[in-house]
């Protein structure tokens, strides 16, 4: 009667599950020898696998569940960033962006008008960064320093030179649609046209009008241009200029008898009823002409005595 160790399914379980056992068993069996090489063979190298597979144990298992899991990503988000050799830029952005902006990469901040002048930036909203450079460092942080302009102007060329704002080009001779169209370019959004004759007012597109005078004058300096307003005054196309500002086209004739200081004598002398009247050396007038100077005497035509003095309307006129 064969005991259990010498039964074949044993054997067989031994040499998967305990090989060192199981190939001992099978050279004690009465297999051949063939299947006792070939049984030996597979045990030895199913024991191989099993010893350089490194199988996690139980306990390993719990530890993998129970431990924080730690990627590169997050490791290196954990640690801090070292700094950079060179600061970000802030040109560009308001000043009071980049105070926020250099406080929090861990920089100080100090500002300067960038431009000739020297005006303090009380309000960090007004002003925007045209240069930025490090300062000497006081304390345990680096230290940058701003040169800032107004937001309205344009920054200088270099640091401490002057604010290179826009001039008014001249425009006379010009058709109003492309001197509006130059004069946008400076940064002014406002052009109005008005009359160059006080008694003509132009259409409300008058693209082909010309051009007579201008207000800025040409070259001159436009400082904050978005908050101004250029006035074009223009004459209809074929009308010719003015010579001066506040002309009229079609002014209006001159009152009656103005001027008339010409003396409408007879022979030069007057004969008023007698000779050796003492009217008869005055000079004959036209009673409501103009004259002058006031308290000046002279006769009408039917030999009236008339004085020059204020009439209803200021003027000196000769009356009764």
């Amino acid at each position: 009667m064969r005991r259990w160790w010498q039964h074949p399914v044993s054997v067989i379980l031994l040499l998967i599950f305990f090989p060192p056992a199981g190939i001992a068993l099978a050279w004690l069996t009465h297999w051949s020898t063939a299947k006792k090489i070939v049984a030996t063979a597979l045990s030895l190298l199913w024991f191989v696998v099993i010893l350089v597979s490194d199988p996690k144990t139980p306990q390993d298992d719990a530890k993998s569940k129970t431990a924080p899991k730690h990627t590169v990503e997050q490791s290196a988000a954990a640690s801090p960033a070292p700094r950079r050799s060179e600061p970000p830029s802030y040109v560009g952005k308001t000043l009071k962006e980049a105070r926020d902006g250099a406080a929090a990469d861990g920089y100080n901040a100090v500002s300067h008008d960038a431009s000739d002048g020297d005006a303090k930036q009380w309000d960090a909203d007004n002003w925007h960064v045209c240069f930025q450079k490090r300062a000497k460092q006081a304390g345990p942080k680096p230290t940058l320093d701003f040169g800032v302009v107004e937001s309205a102007a344009p920054c200088p060329d270099k640091d401490g030179n002057p604010i290179p704002w826009p001039k008014m080009p001249d425009v006379g001779g010009w058709t109003f649609a492309k001197a509006a169209e130059a004069v946008e370019k400076t940064g002014i959004t406002k052009v109005e046209a008005q009359g160059a004759y006080t008694d003509v007012t132009p259409p409300a597109e008058p693209d082909d009008w010309k051009v007579c005078f201008q207000e800025p004058e040409a070259n001159k300096e436009i400082r904050n241009p978005e908050q101004q307003t250029a006035y074009l005054k223009v004459a209809e196309p074929g009308t010719s200029c003015p010579r001066s500002e506040g002309s009229k086209l079609h002014p209006e004739p001159d009152p009656p008898g103005r001027g008339d200081d010409d003396s409408n004598t007879s022979g030069g002398s007057t004969s008023s009823g007698g000779s050796g009247d003492a009217t008869g050396s005055w000079p004959v007038k036209r009673p409501g002409s103009f004259c002058s100077p006031a308290g000046a005497r002279a006769v009408s035509s039917s030999g009236t005595p008339l004085v020059c003095g204020p009439a209803s309307d200021g003027r000196n006129r000769w009356h009764a």
